[in-house]
């Protein structure tokens, strides 16, 4: 096995590719692996994201309760206003089925069905997700509903919105729904309404949204070689051809890139320690990074720390062999 000398600071130079120039009031791209913003225009601008809100809803609801419970459709639910997959009050579903409902078609009665299940009432379920929102880092975010109806105090931002996507892609079972372009059970058929899903080849999973407020919001996944990118944009009139581009120039111009490669290490007085995998960023070829090691010497445990221009930090822990 290689051993290295590890160097402390460490700067790694590749060139960034240009802020697109796209008529919006904010967007991002973000690496879907590492949650890292390559790019963005106010990506930290308090806005409106309409359904976008239910990402996370789902989010919430996936981790509260399991999918396979059944529920009955309240009066309440089933006449909630916009988007809707028409539940009837007295009918039952199971979670699992109004997940796909709430991410496929939007609906909004099955945002409140959701709500009432896991929360108890609206109020009851929206604290949760602001609860979640705060443990998940979303800290520029705050819900006043589970659909992203329109409410002064109801905003999050692109950057916030990305995450909620990156989250979302994480758990195995939400991954699955989101992705899913067409869904079918008994009566039930859901043709997802992210267009991109039908017509790209590496757009994975995402959420539409539009009020008029918000204007169009949408969030999309994109894969491709091994490489993922997460785009969203709030109040883009052209959102669909602006996902392409986003995501095109940036499969173009960026590649993954390993930050910490696999071996032994030792430096200092520090003990030594084993790396067992590559570690690899999504990078232009001209970020810079910079690596530094917080170690724990009571619990003989360490942090490697990968910074880039932007603040951001990749943790990777640390344990001697």
């Amino acid at each position: 096995m290689k051993k290295f000398f590890l160097v402390l600071v460490i700067a790694i130079l590749l060139s960034p590719i240009g802020t697109a120039h796209a008529a919006s009031q904010s967007f991002v791209v973000m690496d879907g692996k590492s949650g890292r913003i390559l790019q963005g225009l106010h990506e930290k601008e308090l806005l409106p994201i309409a359904s976008l809100t239910k990402i996370w809803t789902a989010f919430v609801v996936v981790n509260e309760i399991d999918l396979t419970k059944k529920v009955v459709i309240s009066k309440e639910s089933a006449m909630q206003e916009g988007s809707s997959i028409y539940l009837k009050a007295g009918s039952t579903y199971t979670i699992e089925e109004l997940v796909y409902g709430l991410l496929l078609r939007s609906g909004n009665d099955a945002a409140h069905a959701l709500a009432l299940a896991v929360g108890g009432t609206e109020e009851g379920f929206v604290v949760l997700m602001n609860q979640y929102a705060r443990e998940y880092g979303l800290l520029n975010t705050t819900f006043t509903n589970p659909s992203g109806l329109p409410n002064e105090a109801h905003l999050s931002t692109s950057e916030d919105t990305a995450k909620m996507l990156y989250f979302a892609m994480k758990h195995p079972s939400l991954r699955k729904i989101i992705s899913t372009k067409r869904y079918a059970n008994g009566n039930m058929v859901f043709l997802n309404k992210h267009r991109l899903l039908h017509e790209n080849n590496y757009a994975v999973s995402g959420k539409t949204g539009f009020t008029k407020a918000a204007g169009r919001t949408l969030a999309t996944f994109f894969e491709k070689d091994n490489e993922s990118v997460i785009v969203v944009t709030l109040n883009y009139s052209n959102d669909w051809n602006v996902h392409r581009m986003l995501a095109k120039e940036t499969f173009e111009n960026y590649h993954n890139e390993i930050v910490i490669p696999k071996g032994e290490f030792f430096t200092g007085d520090l003990p030594l320690f084993e790396i067992k995998k590559d570690v690899t960023l999504l990078v232009s070829n001209n970020d810079r990074f910079s690596n530094r090691i917080v170690w724990n010497q009571s619990k003989n445990t360490g942090t490697w720390i990968v910074s880039d221009k932007r603040n951001w930090h990749f943790l990777y822990p640390l344990r001697t062999n």
